[in-house]
């Protein structure tokens, strides 16, 4: 009888620990590239694969070759640099009534974020520095010492807000700036695959991802190039249409993580990320 007692509560507990784990999943790894570690709540520190799903509080780590990109169940997307030092801090969401909260933390390194219901919202925000930074209804490249908007509002703490595509601030609250085409490229390398790489997907080629809608990677003109007195942040790309650098790295990340969901097959728990 006693047996049988221990058998029950055991399972009982087992039970309730699962269910608990289940509870803090809140989001999946759509591409990874070695080698990127992670870290959970209380676990142990392991390689990171594609298709692993991310937990509340996780740790995410990459190293001088390894870049990550996560996708949060209100179609947030996160894209981690090399050499990159993050936190998923906190991610609560009620996909009934679009509700919740997700803060992130950048310890080292260099990170993008596309935002989803929760920055629409205004309810996302970025621990980068001494800083906290909200996030309204858009993109932006988020770093230990500064912020480059892509899209929406971003607003660090005691800070004046930064609503222009394309602009930075430092987060010791500099001026307002614009982004040099220089500086907006490294990122948009930055946070591509490099030559070889495949996000995690065995046999998946350049030819595939362009197949899916995946852009190339966009390098600025040279002074050489450029028509006497053109505005290297808005030449013409390869359509003959006028091309902002940022708004192409706002639309490249937006199509990269659509391409990765649908090439993978969307996870059960983000099936609404397939509906626009």
């Amino acid at each position: 009888m006693k047996l049988q007692k221990t058998i029950v509560l055991l399972l009982a507990g087992t039970a309730l620990t699962t269910a608990t784990a289940m509870a803090q999943q809140v989001g999946t790894a759509t591409a990874v590239n070695p080698e990127t570690r992670t870290t959970p709540p209380g676990g142990a520190t392991v390689v990171l694969n594609v298709g692993a799903h991310v937990v509340h509080k996780e740790r995410i780590k990459t190293t001088p070759t390894g870049s990550v990109q996560l996708l949060f169940l209100d179609r947030s997307t996160l894209s981690i640099a090399p050499n990159s030092d993050i936190v998923i801090d906190e991610f609560v969401y009620n996909p009934a009534n679009g509700r919740g909260h997700m803060a992130v933390s950048v310890a080292k390194g260099a990170m993008r974020l596309v935002g989803g219901q929760l920055s629409h919202a205004g309810e996302a925000t970025v621990n980068a520095g001494n800083a906290t930074i909200g996030i309204r209804g858009g993109t932006g490249i988020f770093t230990t010492k500064e912020v480059i908007n892509l899209n929406g509002t971003l607003t660090p703490n005691n800070c004046p807000p930064v609503k222009r595509p394309g602009y930075k601030i430092s987060l010791s609250c500099g001026p307002i700036q614009q982004a040099s085409a220089a500086e907006l490229s490294h990122y948009v390398n930055l946070f591509t695959s490099r030559f070889g790489q495949n996000g995690g997907v065995r046999g998946l080629t350049n030819a595939q991802l362009n197949g899916l809608g995946i852009t190339p990677r966009w390098y600025p003109p040279t002074p050489s190039t450029l028509p006497t007195g053109a505005n290297p942040d808005n030449v013409p790309g390869p359509s003959g249409a006028a091309r902002h650098p940022a708004r192409s790295i706002a639309t490249a990340a937006t199509s990269t993580a659509a391409a990765a969901t649908l090439y993978l097959g969307c996870p059960p728990e983000i099936r609404a990320c397939l509906i626009s």
